[in-house]
């Protein structure tokens, strides 16, 4: 996680998200164990609002981590969350499409995701690292998962990391 991701994290919150009850699913939400991301923290950080219920989620245990997943089928019923976010989770998806069509399925109609992802970074594995993502990629993911996009750009915000939102609604 890096400041760049948080910051579209937190418009995303202040530009979409009301004063409602909402189930969200934080997919990769686990805390790398390094200073810098200890100082910057997590994305529960935007998600403590009373009236919303914040669930992470991710492949290992440690800290932010709720619940654990394998990756690419989720123990959630279908429907079951009103706003799925992830970033800097799918770079290490070895098949983002499979995974974007978990996002789909969890997500209830008329849901958001916001998924952010590297345009331009180094590698870094956890356990691996597969992809960068420019938007004709997310939109090309979005459109074969069922989702229809409401925002998707190439963002940079420091120096040398660029990264792709894109935020989307299940129809």
């Amino acid at each position: 996680m890096h400041r760049n991701s948080l910051n579209i994290m937190q418009m995303f919150v202040r530009k979409y998200l009301s004063d409602i009850e909402l189930k969200i699913l934080d997919l990769g939400s686990r805390l790398v164990p390094s200073r810098q991301q200890r100082r910057l923290g997590s994305y529960r950080q935007f998600f403590t609002n009373p009236k919303w219920h914040y669930l992470g989620a991710d492949i290992e245990v440690g800290e932010n981590v709720d619940i654990l997943t394998d990756g690419y089928v989720f123990p959630f019923s279908d429907g079951e969350f009103d706003i799925v976010i992830s970033g800097q989770t799918i770079e290490h998806m070895e098949y983002p499409w499979v995974w974007f069509k978990e996002v789909t399925r969890v997500l209830k109609k008329d849901g958001l995701c916001c998924i952010i992802g590297p345009a331009v970074f180094g590698e870094h594995k956890f356990p691996i690292d597969t992809y960068r993502y420019y938007p004709d990629g997310m939109r090309a993911l979005a459109k074969w998962s069922g989702l229809e996009i409401l925002e998707v750009e190439r963002i940079k915000q420091e120096y040398m990391i660029e990264d792709t939102y894109m935020i989307a609604k299940k129809p």
